[in-house]
Parts: C-alpha cells; sequence; structure tokens
C-alpha cells in the first residue's frame, strides 16, 4: 500500500470566513465525500489545517499508484463544482499503527 498527503488549496486565503451560498454547499459535499473515504479505508485522516497564510485542506490517502489516489482528488466534490483545485504528493515513507 502506498501513502500519499492531498492537499485541498481553496480560491482565496479567507475563503473558509466568505464562502457563498454554492461554495457552502460543495464544501457540504465535499465533507461528506470525505467521511466516505474515511469509512471506506482509503484515507486515515482529513481536515482543515490553520495556515496563517489561509487555511487548506490536508487528507492522508491510500492507493495502488499516484493516479490511483489522483482519481481520489478528481471526484472531491469542491473539485468538481470548480471552487477549489488539489495537490497530491507521494509519502516517501510512512509509520503507521
Amino acid at each position: 500500500m502506498n501513502w500519499f498527503l492531498y492537499r485541498l488549496v481553496p480560491p482565496r486565503p479567507d475563503f473558509a470566513m466568505t464562502m457563498d451560498e454554492r461554495e457552502r454547499a460543495a464544501m457540504t459535499e465535499h465533507g461528506e465525500y470525505w467521511r466516505g473515504l474515511l469509512e471506506a479505508g482509503r484515507t486515515i485522516f482529513f481536515g482543515p489545517v490553520a495556515d496563517p497564510a489561509g487555511a487548506w485542506g490536508l487528507g492522508i490517502v491510500n492507493g495502488e499508484s499516484l493516479d490511483d489516489a489522483r482519481a481520489l482528488g478528481e471526484g472531491d466534490p469542491a473539485v468538481v463544482a470548480g471552487i477549489a483545485r488539489f495537490e497530491m504528493f507521494p509519502m516517501i515513507s510512512a509509520v503507521t499503527r
């Protein structure tokens, strides 16, 4: 099993505080999507990061390959709705329980 760091990049630094209704709806779907990935065992945790430059999302996901992991990001409702983009990085090594 390979591990990957998923970073959800919002459209602006103050996004968490200034979402409009469409963005809020997409982010609600985003949370539901990631809870489903957690239940399916595809992620071990996810959540927002309080970066002083602007909050962003973090998830640690597993997959057979980078393409497999990227498919999870491409299916994220926030990405599908066009309100955020994502970055996916392979972990060099991962120590888990």
